[in-house]
């Protein structure tokens, strides 16, 4: 009695970190992902496809991620941190056997040893390319990935929708480079969400005072083909139902027309019901569907505290090694000091992984039977995390994404479903119009606008215009090569500079100082950069020294071959 589908997405994204910086902050995160998250999770993915399991994982790749992991930099790269991390584990080992009080952490050095050496193979085994084995996984039908805004991009409060639009189409050809054909769905950065209105910024800046036309981002979607993406439970629950579509040629009929037959169960509004988005009811100007995080079958894995990562015998993420940044510890108590944290036994860990899968999936099973039995719909639950959380934050998470998705495949109730499988099995007639939203604290904008950030929009929006200018000014069919080559920089560090990640670190205060630099030399470059093709328009040539530093520019920000200064134009 199928009565359901499981959906697991993953958004697996990180900031542009390639040539800026190592440790604490830089590359050595794109490794540690690479490590800790992306080759167990692909492990797991073929250990269950020589089971004959079809992972059915809907996987979200940030553009700018892509490209951090196909750069030809970051091979050596990653080998070299793998090696690091192994003699770090060896020196550890030599130290605790010398140590009486600390002789029981020698094994848990030589895990690591051994660990870090399993993956480095698993690097050469998948030829180096993480991109390219997921590509091999998705065309061979095991996985769906879909794109995410290219620099991530926090689209609700970006003051100009070729900004959006930007971000879309260059998120879309990335996806094409890498992966050969255009996604079905894509991850609205932090989930963020805003419907169509006369907008206008809240910030005390005469650029966008006045209010001004706006595209809802499903509108916006749906010019790029863009068939689904993702919002959290309250902005499904706080949706206003519009109408549905019915007939073979799926005609919109408002709820508010004679036509409309109401029937028990629409609208039900709740996380396991799939809907088309619109801003109002002129359907025609375009509409994506929503798949909507349940909540409280997410907090189950998202929780450190109540959830299944908080279990004493799993690796305590915090607590490290002051000579070598290993874990050698379990969370023991999620309330207890650092000082107080026993040794971490792996094969402890590895019996709760089973014993938490098996709940999640009942878990899982309950929660759609009852919906079912209640409505007589055929539901959709969806849970999507951070790809990070799997491994990175919760090590141990890989092994349980295998045992729910081993479980789920045995299920006579449930089983895993891709996000596009789900949208053309339902085929959702329902259309609701949702608040302005993300999936942050509050469910609101905070998190990326504050008094801590609201320096960094000001600049985001003086960059939007100044790009504009430029534009304007230099119409790219009138461009020469040198001019596009300066342009098409600044139009990277532009891009580059509208990430969300840097609002959301400063916010967090987990790296602010590295984000507030970030942030600041991007718009230094973008701003140079402008003033480089202002130059050399009237000049016709560049100096020594702007080549120089063009040059720098391209080599340290070498993202997006493809992209085109006609697509800021919408062209």
């Amino acid at each position: 009695m199928h009565i359901g589908n499981f959906v697991l997405a993953l958004h697996t994204h990180l900031p542009y970190v390639l040539h800026h910086g190592t440790w604490p902050h830089g590359s050595d995160w794109l490794c540690e992902a690479v490590a800790e998250c992306y080759i167990p999770l692909l492990n797991v993915f073929h250990e269950l496809i020589a089971e004959d399991i079809e992972p059915k994982v809907t996987i979200d790749i940030s553009p700018v991620l892509c490209e951090q992991l196909a750069h030809p930099d970051f091979p050596a790269l990653f080998e070299q941190y793998c090696d690091n991390r192994i003699v770090a584990a060896q020196r550890d080992a030599r130290e605790f056997a010398k140590k009486p009080e600390d002789k029981h952490l020698a094994p848990v050095a030589r895990y690591w040893e051994a660990w870090f050496k399993e993956r480095k193979s698993d690097f050469l085994k998948y030829d180096r390319s993480i991109v390219g084995a997921l590509g091999k996984l998705y065309n061979e039908g095991c996985i769906e990935l879909i794109t995410c805004g290219a620099t991530h991009g926090y689209y609700a409060l970006l003051g100009d929708d070729r900004s959006i639009r930007l971000q879309i189409k260059a998120a879309n050809e990335n996806f094409r480079k890498h992966f050969g054909r255009l996604p079905r769905g894509a991850w609205s950065p932090e989930c963020s969400y805003r419907p169509s209105y006369p907008w206008k910024t809240l910030l005390p800046i005469s650029l966008y005072q006045e209010p001004q036309p706006r595209a809802g981002v499903e509108q916006l979607f749906a010019e790029h083909g863009i068939e689904f993406f993702f919002v959290d439970q309250h902005v499904s629950e706080s949706g206003v139902p519009l109408g549905v579509l019915v007939g073979d040629d799926r005609q919109f009929v408002s709820v508010g027309a004679s036509q409309y037959e109401a029937k028990p169960w629409n609208f039900d509004k709740t996380p396991l019901s799939l809907y088309k988005v619109s801003s109002d009811e002129h359907v025609e100007r375009g509409t994506s569907v929503a798949f909507t995080r349940h909540h409280s079958i997410a907090m189950q894995v998202w929780s450190g505290e109540s959830g299944y990562p908080g279990d004493p015998n799993y690796l305590d993420f915090h607590k490290k090694y002051h000579l070598s940044a290993h874990r050698y510890w379990r969370v023991t108590d999620v309330k207890a000091d650092m000082q107080y944290k026993l040794p971490y036994v792996p094969e402890w860990a590895e019996e709760r992984v089973g014993l938490h899968a098996h709940h999640f999936v009942r878990m899982v099973e309950v929660t759609l039977m009852d919906y079912y039995q209640k409505s007589g719909k055929f539901g959709t639950l969806c849970a999507p995390f951070d790809t990070e959380l799997f491994g990175h934050w919760w090590f141990e998470g890989p092994q349980f994404v295998k045992a729910v998705l081993r479980e789920l495949h045995y299920s006579q109730f449930v089983n895993a479903a891709t996000a596009g499988e789900q949208l053309s099995l339902a085929r959702p007639h329902e259309v609701m119009a949702i608040p302005e939203s993300s999936w942050g604290e509050g469910g609101n904008h905070h998190v990326w606008m504050n008094e801590e950030t609201k320096w960094t929009w000001f600049l985001v929006y003086q960059a939007e215009k100044r790009l504009g200018e430029l534009v304007e000014a230099h119409p790219p069919a009138l461009m020469d090569a040198t001019l596009r080559r300066i342009a098409t920089q600044a139009l990277r560090e532009f891009m580059l500079l509208q990430a969300s990640d840097w609002q959301f670190l400063i916010t967090t205060q987990s790296a602010k100082d590295y984000a507030q630099q970030r942030f600041i030399s991007h718009n230094a470059d973008f701003t140079t950069l402008c003033q480089m093709a202002d130059d050399y328009a009237q000049a016709q040539e560049l100096t020594d020294e702007q080549t120089a530093y063009l040059e720098e520019t391209e080599k340290r920000d070498s993202i997006f071959e493809e992209v085109q200064l006609e697509w800021w134009a919408g062209q």
